[in-house]
Protein backbone atom coordinates (compact mmCIF):
# COMPACT_ATOMS: atom_id res chain seq x y z
CA UNK A 1 0.00 0.00 0.00
CA UNK A 2 1.39 3.32 -0.58
CA UNK A 3 2.38 5.44 2.15
CA UNK A 4 -0.04 8.52 1.34
CA UNK A 5 -2.70 5.61 0.97
CA UNK A 6 -1.38 4.39 4.29
CA UNK A 7 -0.75 7.59 6.34
CA UNK A 8 -4.70 8.62 5.38
CA UNK A 9 -6.35 5.51 6.41
CA UNK A 10 -4.45 5.52 9.86
CA UNK A 11 -5.79 9.04 10.39
CA UNK A 12 -9.05 8.51 9.16
CA UNK A 13 -9.12 5.29 11.58
CA UNK A 14 -8.21 8.01 14.62
CA UNK A 15 -10.44 10.33 13.73
CA UNK A 16 -13.32 7.83 13.62
CA UNK A 17 -13.13 6.37 16.78
CA UNK A 18 -15.45 5.96 19.39
CA UNK A 19 -15.41 9.10 22.38
CA UNK A 20 -15.36 8.15 25.61
CA UNK A 21 -19.59 8.93 25.96
CA UNK A 22 -19.50 5.68 23.00
CA UNK A 23 -20.75 8.05 19.93
CA UNK A 24 -18.85 8.13 17.03
CA UNK A 25 -16.36 10.65 16.07
CA UNK A 26 -16.19 12.59 12.59
CA UNK A 27 -13.94 12.17 9.37
CA UNK A 28 -11.88 15.50 9.67
CA UNK A 29 -11.95 17.53 5.97
CA UNK A 30 -8.43 19.00 6.70
CA UNK A 31 -7.30 16.06 8.05
CA UNK A 32 -6.90 14.42 4.13
CA UNK A 33 -3.95 16.90 3.51
CA UNK A 34 -2.04 15.48 0.87
CA UNK A 35 1.29 13.77 1.99
CA UNK A 36 3.90 14.85 0.26
CA UNK A 37 5.90 11.85 -1.78
CA UNK A 38 9.26 13.57 -0.66
CA UNK A 39 9.16 13.24 2.75
CA UNK A 40 12.89 13.87 3.69
CA UNK A 41 12.02 17.59 2.38
CA UNK A 42 13.12 19.53 5.66
CA UNK A 43 9.51 21.15 5.45
CA UNK A 44 8.11 17.93 6.64
CA UNK A 45 8.66 15.19 9.59
CA UNK A 46 9.57 12.00 9.16
CA UNK A 47 6.42 9.65 8.46
CA UNK A 48 6.91 8.17 12.23
CA UNK A 49 7.02 11.16 14.38
CA UNK A 50 6.03 11.91 17.70
CA UNK A 51 6.12 15.51 19.48
CA UNK A 52 7.29 15.03 22.87
CA UNK A 53 10.42 13.03 21.58
CA UNK A 54 10.73 15.63 19.36
CA UNK A 55 11.17 18.13 22.21
CA UNK A 56 13.09 16.45 24.65
CA UNK A 57 15.11 12.71 23.65
CA UNK A 58 18.35 14.57 22.00
CA UNK A 59 18.07 17.14 24.41
CA UNK A 60 18.04 14.42 27.56
CA UNK A 61 20.97 12.49 25.78
CA UNK A 62 23.07 15.09 25.01
CA UNK A 63 22.44 18.10 27.82
CA UNK A 64 20.65 15.79 30.92
CA UNK A 65 21.64 18.52 33.30
CA UNK A 66 20.80 21.76 31.51
CA UNK A 67 18.25 23.77 32.64
CA UNK A 68 15.16 22.88 30.46
CA UNK A 69 12.38 25.14 32.76
CA UNK A 70 12.39 27.27 35.55
CA UNK A 71 9.33 28.03 37.17
CA UNK A 72 9.35 31.49 38.67
CA UNK A 73 6.64 32.74 41.09
CA UNK A 74 6.44 34.50 44.83
CA UNK A 75 8.77 31.94 46.11
CA UNK A 76 11.80 30.41 45.19
CA UNK A 77 11.76 28.99 41.17
CA UNK A 78 11.65 25.50 40.81
CA UNK A 79 14.22 24.78 38.27
CA UNK A 80 14.24 21.48 36.04
CA UNK A 81 17.25 19.94 33.75
CA UNK A 82 15.96 18.17 30.59
CA UNK A 83 17.09 14.87 32.39
CA UNK A 84 14.44 14.81 35.02
CA UNK A 85 12.04 16.77 32.33
CA UNK A 86 12.38 13.63 30.20
CA UNK A 87 12.14 10.97 33.60
CA UNK A 88 9.31 13.05 34.85
CA UNK A 89 7.12 13.27 31.32
CA UNK A 90 7.50 9.13 30.81
CA UNK A 91 6.87 7.92 33.84
CA UNK A 92 3.99 10.47 33.47
CA UNK A 93 3.17 8.75 30.51
CA UNK A 94 3.75 5.00 31.66
CA UNK A 95 0.99 6.25 34.17
CA UNK A 96 -1.59 7.31 32.05
CA UNK A 97 -1.24 3.93 30.12
CA UNK A 98 -1.32 2.30 33.10
CA UNK A 99 -4.42 3.40 33.74
CA UNK A 100 -5.90 1.81 31.47
CA UNK A 101 -5.91 4.75 28.44
CA UNK A 102 -5.42 3.79 25.22
CA UNK A 103 -3.82 6.14 22.18
CA UNK A 104 -6.02 8.32 21.05
CA UNK A 105 -7.85 9.34 24.58
CA UNK A 106 -8.13 12.73 25.18
CA UNK A 107 -6.49 13.63 28.82
CA UNK A 108 -7.83 16.81 29.70
CA UNK A 109 -5.73 19.33 31.89
CA UNK A 110 -7.15 21.96 34.23
CA UNK A 111 -4.53 23.03 36.07
CA UNK A 112 -2.47 26.83 36.31
CA UNK A 113 0.95 27.83 35.45
CA UNK A 114 2.33 25.53 37.04
CA UNK A 115 5.76 22.81 36.07
CA UNK A 116 3.07 20.05 36.19
CA UNK A 117 1.24 21.20 33.38
CA UNK A 118 4.25 20.91 30.93
CA UNK A 119 5.07 17.53 32.25
CA UNK A 120 1.68 16.51 31.73
CA UNK A 121 0.82 17.77 28.45
CA UNK A 122 4.48 15.65 27.28
CA UNK A 123 3.25 13.17 28.77
CA UNK A 124 -0.06 12.69 27.26
CA UNK A 125 2.20 12.87 23.96
CA UNK A 126 4.75 10.41 24.84
CA UNK A 127 2.13 7.85 25.44
CA UNK A 128 0.09 8.73 22.24
CA UNK A 129 -2.35 10.28 24.23
CA UNK A 130 -4.73 13.79 23.07
CA UNK A 131 -3.39 16.75 25.72
CA UNK A 132 -6.21 18.65 25.86
CA UNK A 133 -4.96 21.77 27.39
CA UNK A 134 -7.50 24.39 29.22
CA UNK A 135 -7.83 27.31 30.97
CA UNK A 136 -7.90 28.02 34.73
CA UNK A 137 -10.06 30.85 34.40
CA UNK A 138 -13.21 28.61 32.65
CA UNK A 139 -16.17 28.71 35.08
CA UNK A 140 -17.41 24.96 35.92
CA UNK A 141 -20.13 24.89 33.46
CA UNK A 142 -17.41 25.80 30.41
CA UNK A 143 -15.09 23.22 31.57
CA UNK A 144 -17.79 20.89 31.60
CA UNK A 145 -18.83 21.72 28.00
CA UNK A 146 -15.14 20.49 27.39
CA UNK A 147 -15.31 17.46 29.48
CA UNK A 148 -18.35 16.01 27.19
CA UNK A 149 -17.39 17.69 23.98
CA UNK A 150 -14.12 16.53 23.70
CA UNK A 151 -14.92 12.72 25.03
CA UNK A 152 -12.14 13.32 27.28
CA UNK A 153 -11.30 9.93 29.39
CA UNK A 154 -9.18 11.37 32.22
CA UNK A 155 -9.28 15.12 33.85
CA UNK A 156 -5.95 16.26 35.49
CA UNK A 157 -6.32 19.01 38.31
CA UNK A 158 -4.33 21.63 39.61
CA UNK A 159 -4.56 23.37 42.91
CA UNK A 160 -8.12 25.53 42.70
CA UNK A 161 -9.44 23.85 39.82
CA UNK A 162 -12.43 22.16 40.59
CA UNK A 163 -14.57 19.85 38.58
CA UNK A 164 -18.50 19.34 39.29
CA UNK A 165 -18.66 15.72 40.02
CA UNK A 166 -21.74 15.19 37.99
CA UNK A 167 -19.96 16.61 35.00
CA UNK A 168 -17.13 14.14 35.44
CA UNK A 169 -19.29 11.09 35.08
CA UNK A 170 -17.32 7.71 34.24
CA UNK A 171 -14.10 9.97 33.69
CA UNK A 172 -10.57 9.08 35.39
CA UNK A 173 -9.92 12.50 38.04
CA UNK A 174 -6.05 12.64 38.57
CA UNK A 175 -4.51 15.11 40.78
CA UNK A 176 -1.46 16.53 42.08
CA UNK A 177 -0.59 13.39 44.08
CA UNK A 178 -1.37 11.21 41.43
CA UNK A 179 0.84 12.68 39.08
CA UNK A 180 3.37 12.94 41.55
CA UNK A 181 3.17 9.21 41.67
CA UNK A 182 3.56 8.76 38.05
CA UNK A 183 6.68 11.06 37.83
CA UNK A 184 8.37 8.60 40.85
CA UNK A 185 6.91 5.25 38.93
CA UNK A 186 8.41 3.40 36.11
CA UNK A 187 8.68 5.29 32.58
CA UNK A 188 7.76 4.38 29.38
CA UNK A 189 10.35 1.94 27.63
CA UNK A 190 10.29 4.66 24.94
CA UNK A 191 8.13 7.24 23.25
CA UNK A 192 4.81 6.00 21.70
CA UNK A 193 5.50 5.33 17.62
CA UNK A 194 3.08 7.72 16.23
CA UNK A 195 2.51 8.98 12.70
CA UNK A 196 3.26 12.40 11.83
CA UNK A 197 -0.82 12.78 11.07
CA UNK A 198 -1.65 11.04 14.19
CA UNK A 199 -3.47 13.40 16.61
CA UNK A 200 -1.42 14.82 19.47
CA UNK A 201 -3.35 18.06 20.70
CA UNK A 202 -7.10 19.59 21.08
CA UNK A 203 -7.39 23.58 21.57
CA UNK A 204 -10.61 24.71 22.11
CA UNK A 205 -11.27 28.11 20.71
CA UNK A 206 -13.81 30.73 19.41
CA UNK A 207 -15.76 30.09 16.77
CA UNK A 208 -18.58 31.48 14.73
CA UNK A 209 -21.42 29.75 17.03
CA UNK A 210 -22.27 30.11 20.82
CA UNK A 211 -20.30 27.52 21.96
CA UNK A 212 -16.17 26.89 21.76
CA UNK A 213 -15.06 24.34 19.26
CA UNK A 214 -12.08 22.12 19.10
CA UNK A 215 -9.03 22.67 16.70
CA UNK A 216 -7.03 18.78 16.38
CA UNK A 217 -3.59 19.28 15.64
CA UNK A 218 -1.22 16.46 14.68
CA UNK A 219 2.00 15.62 15.82
CA UNK A 220 3.63 17.24 13.04
CA UNK A 221 2.56 20.93 14.20
CA UNK A 222 6.00 20.67 16.30
CA UNK A 223 7.60 20.00 13.08
CA UNK A 224 5.54 22.37 11.02
CA UNK A 225 6.94 25.65 13.42
CA UNK A 226 10.54 25.22 11.98
CA UNK A 227 10.40 28.43 9.72
CA UNK A 228 9.91 30.57 12.16
CA UNK A 229 12.87 29.33 14.48
CA UNK A 230 15.37 31.77 12.32
CA UNK A 231 12.87 34.17 10.81
CA UNK A 232 10.56 35.40 13.59
CA UNK A 233 12.41 34.42 16.81
CA UNK A 234 16.05 33.88 15.88
CA UNK A 235 16.43 31.14 18.38
CA UNK A 236 19.26 29.04 19.55
CA UNK A 237 20.60 26.48 21.99
CA UNK A 238 22.20 29.05 24.04
CA UNK A 239 18.73 31.43 24.05
CA UNK A 240 16.75 31.61 27.16
CA UNK A 241 13.12 32.13 26.60
CA UNK A 242 11.02 34.25 28.91
CA UNK A 243 7.35 33.75 28.08
CA UNK A 244 4.81 35.77 29.91
CA UNK A 245 1.42 33.68 28.27
CA UNK A 246 -0.12 31.20 30.58
CA UNK A 247 -0.13 26.84 29.78
CA UNK A 248 -3.40 26.36 28.13
CA UNK A 249 -2.56 28.88 25.52
CA UNK A 250 -0.96 27.62 22.21
CA UNK A 251 1.18 30.65 22.14
CA UNK A 252 2.95 29.75 25.43
CA UNK A 253 2.96 25.59 24.31
CA UNK A 254 4.43 26.92 21.43
CA UNK A 255 6.52 29.94 21.79
CA UNK A 256 7.49 29.47 25.46
CA UNK A 257 8.01 25.20 25.55
CA UNK A 258 8.38 23.92 22.18
CA UNK A 259 10.36 26.41 20.41
CA UNK A 260 13.59 26.86 22.49
CA UNK A 261 13.33 22.83 23.43
CA UNK A 262 13.43 21.65 20.04
CA UNK A 263 16.54 23.28 19.73
CA UNK A 264 17.95 22.67 23.28
CA UNK A 265 17.25 26.47 25.05
CA UNK A 266 16.03 27.23 28.27
CA UNK A 267 12.31 28.13 29.09
CA UNK A 268 11.21 30.50 31.60
CA UNK A 269 7.61 30.55 32.31
CA UNK A 270 5.76 32.88 35.36
CA UNK A 271 3.19 31.79 38.22
CA UNK A 272 3.17 34.77 40.40
CA UNK A 273 0.49 37.89 40.53
CA UNK A 274 0.28 39.32 36.81
CA UNK A 275 1.97 42.48 37.96
CA UNK A 276 3.46 44.45 34.60
CA UNK A 277 6.30 45.30 36.60
CA UNK A 278 7.67 42.03 37.35
CA UNK A 279 8.54 41.36 33.65
CA UNK A 280 11.91 44.02 33.31
CA UNK A 281 13.11 42.50 36.66
CA UNK A 282 13.06 39.20 35.38
CA UNK A 283 14.61 39.41 32.06
CA UNK A 284 17.40 40.71 33.91
CA UNK A 285 17.65 38.21 36.70
CA UNK A 286 16.93 35.27 34.43
CA UNK A 287 19.29 36.40 31.49
CA UNK A 288 16.65 36.44 29.35
CA UNK A 289 17.37 36.67 25.60
CA UNK A 290 14.07 36.38 23.93
CA UNK A 291 10.83 37.88 25.57
CA UNK A 292 7.32 36.44 24.02
CA UNK A 293 4.41 38.68 25.03
CA UNK A 294 1.05 40.26 23.12
CA UNK A 295 1.12 43.91 22.56
CA UNK A 296 -1.17 44.82 25.63
CA UNK A 297 1.47 43.90 27.73
CA UNK A 298 4.16 45.45 26.23
CA UNK A 299 2.08 48.61 26.42
CA UNK A 300 1.33 47.71 30.04
CA UNK A 301 5.00 47.35 31.04
CA UNK A 302 5.85 50.94 28.96
CA UNK A 303 3.36 52.44 31.42
CA UNK A 304 3.65 50.76 34.87
CA UNK A 305 7.41 49.07 34.76
CA UNK A 306 10.46 51.02 35.34
CA UNK A 307 12.79 49.68 32.54
CA UNK A 308 15.64 52.30 33.49
CA UNK A 309 15.83 50.26 36.74
CA UNK A 310 17.01 47.11 35.69
CA UNK A 311 19.69 45.57 33.03
CA UNK A 312 18.48 44.54 29.75
CA UNK A 313 21.34 43.93 28.73
CA UNK A 314 20.79 40.08 27.84
CA UNK A 315 17.35 40.78 25.89
CA UNK A 316 18.12 40.40 22.27
CA UNK A 317 14.59 41.07 21.10
CA UNK A 318 10.77 40.83 22.10
CA UNK A 319 8.33 39.37 20.23
CA UNK A 320 5.02 39.51 19.78
CA UNK A 321 1.38 37.80 18.85
CA UNK A 322 -1.83 37.25 19.44
CA UNK A 323 -3.31 40.60 18.21
CA UNK A 324 -2.09 43.91 15.64
CA UNK A 325 1.03 45.59 17.39
CA UNK A 326 0.05 49.24 16.70
CA UNK A 327 2.85 51.52 15.53
CA UNK A 328 3.06 54.02 18.00
CA UNK A 329 3.61 50.72 20.56
CA UNK A 330 6.31 49.63 18.15
CA UNK A 331 8.08 52.93 18.03
CA UNK A 332 7.63 53.28 21.78
CA UNK A 333 9.00 50.52 22.75
CA UNK A 334 12.17 50.51 20.62
CA UNK A 335 12.41 53.97 21.61
CA UNK A 336 12.83 53.32 25.52
CA UNK A 337 14.68 49.48 25.27
CA UNK A 338 16.90 50.07 22.02
CA UNK A 339 15.76 46.50 21.06
CA UNK A 340 13.53 45.42 18.23
CA UNK A 341 10.19 43.75 18.67
CA UNK A 342 9.40 41.78 15.88
CA UNK A 343 5.74 40.54 15.70
CA UNK A 344 4.10 37.17 14.03
CA UNK A 345 0.69 36.34 12.87
CA UNK A 346 -0.64 33.04 13.72
CA UNK A 347 -4.21 31.31 14.48
CA UNK A 348 -5.25 28.27 16.20
CA UNK A 349 -5.33 26.99 13.36
CA UNK A 350 -2.09 26.96 12.35
CA UNK A 351 1.30 28.02 14.08
CA UNK A 352 2.75 31.72 13.01
CA UNK A 353 3.13 31.83 9.56
CA UNK A 354 3.56 35.63 8.79
CA UNK A 355 6.01 37.50 10.98
CA UNK A 356 9.34 40.02 10.82
CA UNK A 357 12.42 38.93 11.87
CA UNK A 358 16.39 38.68 12.36
CA UNK A 359 15.87 37.92 8.28
CA UNK A 360 12.42 40.00 7.63
CA UNK A 361 13.39 43.30 8.71
CA UNK A 362 10.47 45.31 10.46
CA UNK A 363 8.03 47.37 8.45
CA UNK A 364 5.72 49.35 10.90
CA UNK A 365 2.05 48.37 10.55
CA UNK A 366 2.52 45.27 8.81
CA UNK A 367 3.21 42.09 10.64
CA UNK A 368 5.55 41.17 8.54
CA UNK A 369 6.16 38.55 5.31
CA UNK A 370 5.13 34.70 4.86
CA UNK A 371 8.30 32.86 6.35
CA UNK A 372 10.62 31.47 3.75
CA UNK A 373 8.77 27.82 2.58
CA UNK A 374 5.35 28.90 3.83
CA UNK A 375 2.64 28.55 1.50
CA UNK A 376 0.49 32.04 2.20
CA UNK A 377 -1.90 34.06 -0.75
CA UNK A 378 -4.83 35.94 -0.80
CA UNK A 379 -7.65 34.55 -2.71
CA UNK A 380 -11.12 35.96 -3.72
CA UNK A 381 -13.47 36.58 -1.18
CA UNK A 382 -15.92 35.03 -3.68
CA UNK A 383 -15.34 32.33 -6.61
CA UNK A 384 -12.36 30.32 -7.68
CA UNK A 385 -9.76 29.71 -5.33
CA UNK A 386 -7.27 31.58 -7.25
CA UNK A 387 -4.44 33.19 -5.51
CA UNK A 388 -4.86 37.12 -6.40
CA UNK A 389 -2.15 39.72 -7.53
CA UNK A 390 0.49 41.84 -5.26
CA UNK A 391 -1.50 44.51 -3.99
CA UNK A 392 -4.95 42.86 -4.71
CA UNK A 393 -7.06 42.65 -1.26
CA UNK A 394 -9.17 39.59 -0.63
CA UNK A 395 -8.84 36.62 1.92
CA UNK A 396 -5.36 35.81 3.67
CA UNK A 397 -4.90 31.80 3.36
CA UNK A 398 -2.75 28.96 3.69
CA UNK A 399 -2.12 25.79 1.66
CA UNK A 400 -3.59 22.54 3.48
CA UNK A 401 0.06 21.06 2.27
CA UNK A 402 1.41 23.36 5.77
CA UNK A 403 2.76 20.36 8.17
CA UNK A 404 1.24 22.88 11.06
CA UNK A 405 -1.85 23.22 9.91
CA UNK A 406 -4.55 21.72 11.95
CA UNK A 407 -5.92 17.73 11.36
CA UNK A 408 -9.90 19.10 11.69
CA UNK A 409 -12.61 20.76 13.78
CA UNK A 410 -13.51 18.02 16.66
CA UNK A 411 -16.49 16.78 15.27
CA UNK A 412 -17.34 19.45 12.99
CA UNK A 413 -17.30 18.73 9.23
CA UNK A 414 -19.38 21.26 8.44
CA UNK A 415 -17.35 24.13 10.21
CA UNK A 416 -14.17 22.51 8.30
CA UNK A 417 -16.17 22.75 4.94
CA UNK A 418 -16.55 26.54 5.16
CA UNK A 419 -12.81 27.27 5.95
CA UNK A 420 -11.59 25.06 3.07
CA UNK A 421 -11.52 26.99 -0.90
CA UNK A 422 -10.09 24.08 -2.65
CA UNK A 423 -6.55 23.32 -1.40
CA UNK A 424 -6.60 26.45 0.75
CA UNK A 425 -7.14 27.25 4.19
CA UNK A 426 -8.96 30.36 5.04
CA UNK A 427 -9.33 32.22 8.80
CA UNK A 428 -11.32 34.92 8.16
CA UNK A 429 -8.96 37.93 7.62
CA UNK A 430 -8.80 40.34 4.67
CA UNK A 431 -5.64 41.44 3.59
CA UNK A 432 -3.06 42.23 0.99
CA UNK A 433 0.44 41.07 -0.12
CA UNK A 434 2.75 44.07 -1.41
CA UNK A 435 5.07 44.00 -3.94
CA UNK A 436 7.77 43.25 -1.40
CA UNK A 437 5.93 40.44 0.18
CA UNK A 438 4.56 41.81 3.16
CA UNK A 439 1.20 41.56 4.34
CA UNK A 440 -1.66 44.09 5.14
CA UNK A 441 -4.46 43.65 6.90
CA UNK A 442 -7.72 45.00 5.39
CA UNK A 443 -10.30 43.81 8.51
CA UNK A 444 -11.93 40.80 9.07
CA UNK A 445 -14.47 38.96 7.37
CA UNK A 446 -16.43 37.56 10.08
CA UNK A 447 -17.17 38.89 13.61
CA UNK A 448 -14.90 37.46 15.59
CA UNK A 449 -13.03 39.96 18.39
CA UNK A 450 -10.07 39.43 19.82
CA UNK A 451 -9.44 40.15 24.26
CA UNK A 452 -6.09 39.41 25.65
CA UNK A 453 -4.58 37.76 22.43
CA UNK A 454 -7.68 35.43 22.31
CA UNK A 455 -10.21 34.76 19.77
CA UNK A 456 -13.32 35.42 21.23
CA UNK A 457 -16.87 35.08 19.70
CA UNK A 458 -19.41 37.55 20.21
CA UNK A 459 -22.45 34.45 20.13
CA UNK A 460 -20.84 32.83 23.05
CA UNK A 461 -20.58 36.43 24.65
CA UNK A 462 -23.99 37.32 23.68
CA UNK A 463 -25.93 34.05 24.97
CA UNK A 464 -24.80 34.66 28.40
CA UNK A 465 -25.84 38.56 28.39
CA UNK A 466 -28.95 37.25 26.64
CA UNK A 467 -30.37 35.12 29.94
CA UNK A 468 -30.59 37.44 32.19
CA UNK A 469 -33.47 38.70 32.91
CA UNK A 470 -33.22 42.42 32.03
CA UNK A 471 -32.28 41.89 28.43
CA UNK A 472 -34.50 41.81 26.12
CA UNK A 473 -31.81 42.11 23.11
CA UNK A 474 -28.10 41.63 22.90
CA UNK A 475 -25.53 42.16 20.53
CA UNK A 476 -21.66 42.12 21.71
CA UNK A 477 -18.52 43.82 19.64
CA UNK A 478 -15.57 45.43 20.36
CA UNK A 479 -15.61 49.07 21.18
CA UNK A 480 -12.46 51.22 20.77
CA UNK A 481 -11.42 53.14 24.42
CA UNK A 482 -8.53 54.74 23.29
CA UNK A 483 -6.15 54.85 20.38
CA UNK A 484 -5.10 51.26 19.48
CA UNK A 485 -6.97 49.82 22.27
CA UNK A 486 -10.82 47.90 22.05
CA UNK A 487 -12.82 45.72 25.27
CA UNK A 488 -15.41 43.34 24.65
CA UNK A 489 -18.62 45.59 25.44
CA UNK A 490 -22.05 44.25 25.78
CA UNK A 491 -24.86 46.54 23.65
CA UNK A 492 -28.23 45.58 25.43
CA UNK A 493 -31.69 46.65 24.99
CA UNK A 494 -33.55 46.13 28.37
CA UNK A 495 -37.03 44.53 29.18
CA UNK A 496 -39.67 47.20 29.30
CA UNK A 497 -39.74 48.32 32.98
CA UNK A 498 -36.18 46.65 33.65
CA UNK A 499 -33.35 49.56 35.07
CA UNK A 500 -30.44 49.97 33.21
CA UNK A 501 -27.48 48.40 35.82
CA UNK A 502 -24.36 48.13 33.76
CA UNK A 503 -22.52 46.69 37.33
CA UNK A 504 -25.21 44.21 37.51
CA UNK A 505 -24.65 42.73 33.75
CA UNK A 506 -20.59 42.63 34.54
CA UNK A 507 -21.29 40.79 37.37
CA UNK A 508 -23.59 38.14 35.32
CA UNK A 509 -21.09 37.44 32.85
CA UNK A 510 -18.30 36.97 35.74
CA UNK A 511 -19.95 34.22 36.81
CA UNK A 512 -20.75 32.37 33.47
CA UNK A 513 -18.11 33.49 31.16
CA UNK A 514 -13.88 32.76 31.74
CA UNK A 515 -12.04 36.51 32.77
CA UNK A 516 -10.76 37.06 29.04
CA UNK A 517 -14.24 36.41 27.18
CA UNK A 518 -16.41 38.64 29.91
CA UNK A 519 -17.39 42.10 28.80
CA UNK A 520 -15.52 45.40 29.88
CA UNK A 521 -17.99 47.48 29.10
CA UNK A 522 -22.02 47.72 28.64
CA UNK A 523 -23.64 49.96 26.40
CA UNK A 524 -27.37 50.52 26.54
CA UNK A 525 -29.40 51.21 23.57
CA UNK A 526 -33.29 51.93 22.64
CA UNK A 527 -32.68 49.15 19.40
CA UNK A 528 -29.85 47.21 17.71
CA UNK A 529 -28.74 47.59 14.31
CA UNK A 530 -30.41 45.43 11.65
CA UNK A 531 -30.12 44.40 8.43
CA UNK A 532 -33.25 44.39 6.21
CA UNK A 533 -33.23 40.38 7.01
CA UNK A 534 -33.34 41.26 10.99
CA UNK A 535 -30.09 39.95 11.35
CA UNK A 536 -27.55 42.49 13.92
CA UNK A 537 -25.17 44.45 12.25
CA UNK A 538 -22.81 43.79 14.91
CA UNK A 539 -19.94 46.50 12.87
CA UNK A 540 -22.72 49.02 13.64
CA UNK A 541 -23.23 48.86 17.21
CA UNK A 542 -20.74 51.43 18.02
CA UNK A 543 -22.20 53.95 15.99
CA UNK A 544 -25.46 53.41 17.31
CA UNK A 545 -24.44 53.98 20.67
CA UNK A 546 -22.55 57.81 19.38
CA UNK A 547 -25.91 58.36 17.65
CA UNK A 548 -27.47 57.83 20.71
CA UNK A 549 -26.10 60.69 22.37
Amino acid sequence: MPLRTAVRRDLHARLTQPRADGTPGEKSECGERPVPDNLSDDRHPPARFNAARYCLAENARLRPDKIALVMVGDGAATRLTFGAVERAVRGIGAGLLGLGLKAGDRVMIRMGNEADYVLVYFGALAAGLVALPSSPQLTEGEAAFLMENSGAAAVVVGSGCVVAPEALGARLLLDAASIAGMKAGPPLADYADTAADDPAMLIYTSGTTSRPKGVLHAHRAAYGRRPMLAHWLGLTESDVMLHAGTMNWTYTLGVGLSDPWSVGATAVLYNGPRDPAVWPRLIAAYGATLFAAVPTLYRQILKYGDLTAHNLSSLRHGCTAGEPLPIALLDAWTRATGKPLYEALGMSEISTYVSSGPTIPVRPGSPGKPQPGRRVAILPVEGEAVPLPAGAAGLLAVHRSEPALMLGYWNRPGEEAEVMRGDWFVGGDLARLDADGYLWFEGRNNDLMKAMGYRVSPNEVEVVLAAHPSVAEVGVAELPVRADVSVICGFVVLQPGAEPDAQALLAWCGDRLAAYKRPREIRFLDALPRTANGKVQRKRLAEAVESCG
